[in-house]
């Protein structure tokens, strides 16, 4: 599939790219590689392939969200390098 200079301009433009015009035909003969392969894999017929968002049988290996006993406060802060009465401390990072 041949592709103007016009279209690849456009294509450029929408990926806010400054092409030169070495490039232009340069990345007009890729896009046009790209759009030949897909059109090639339009052809194929997937009439029996039942579709799938992955390649692999995976299912959600999620547990129970269950609420649970809390840390108390003390125990927390037991080991903090810095803190005060109820919080850690940390450095400022933000100028």
């Amino acid at each position: 599939m041949a592709l103007t200079s016009k279209t690849v301009l456009h294509v450029a433009n929408l990926a806010r790219l400054d092409l030169d015009p070495e490039s232009i035909s340069v990345f007009g003969r890729q896009m046009a590689d790209i759009l030949n392969y897909v059109d090639q894999l339009n052809r194929l017929d997937t009439s029996g392939v039942e579709p799938t968002f992955h390649v692999l049988p995976i299912t959600n290996v999620f547990r129970e969200d269950v609420a649970a006993r809390h840390l108390e406060r003390e125990d927390a802060l037991a080991n903090a390098p810095d803190r005060d009465e109820e919080c850690f401390l940390v450095p400022i990072v933000i100028g």
